[in-house]
């Protein structure tokens, strides 16, 4: 004669309520953060490199969908608590993401990033992003120090597609506490503006 099982007790039923797939919620917040990095303009610089925005964010959706690999590798049931609108709150953010690097990477088609020297007196340096598009050139100057994540500090419009830091048509120069980058014109082709400060603090 069979008998029945006996029901699970209640802290039981309530620690398996309440749990939550761990590898699921890092690859949301992977997801997540790619979709914030993907639509901003941030630069991660390290010894040789210069990431751009666009890159990060693809290294943090590739994180995530890694994470996701690994854990449907595992052939684990879902903890209860993934339910519906789990998957909707990952999908969301995946697909912002792949949408703002997408359209970071081809409006980065062409463009070029440097680390200028000299450095400041306290390490900092200016890294400069210069881009160009049809007849007119475009380039931002960001301060970082050494190496780390920056953002944008300012940024300048050239006519004729030139690009005065790849020309050399520049001067970098440092005071105590920050640096002034100028850039020079080419006859008939105006950069504006032409004074650009570079301050890490």
């Amino acid at each position: 004669m069979e008998t029945e099982a006996e029901p699970e007790p209640e802290p039981v039923r309530r620690r398996e309520a309440a749990a939550v797939d761990r590898p699921f919620v890092l690859a949301l917040v992977c997801a997540v953060l790619a979709a914030v990095v993907g639509w901003t303009e941030l630069i991660l610089v390290v010894p040789g490199w210069v990431l751009p925005h666009w890159v990060l964010g693809g290294i943090l959706l590739l994180a995530a969908a890694a994470v996701r690999i690994y854990r449907l590798s595992r052939r684990r049931p879902p903890a209860r608590a993934v339910t519906g609108w789990w998957w909707a709150a990952f999908t969301l953010p995946v697909v912002v993401a792949a949408a703002g690097i997408g359209l970071g990477g081809l409006g980065d088609v062409g463009a070029e990033y440097r680390v200028l020297e000299p450095a400041g007196p306290d390490g900092c340096r200016a890294v400069v992003r210069e881009n160009s598009f049809l007849v007119m050139g475009d380039g931002s100057v960001y301060a970082v120090h050494g190496f780390g994540f920056a953002l944008p500090g300012s940024s300048w419009i050239a006519d004729d597609n030139m690009r005065p830091v790849a020309a050399g048509r520049y001067e970098l120069e440092w005071g105590e506490r920050a640096g002034v980058l100028t850039l020079h014109r080419r006859e008939g082709d105006p950069v504006m503006p032409a004074l650009h400060g570079v301050d890490c603090r």
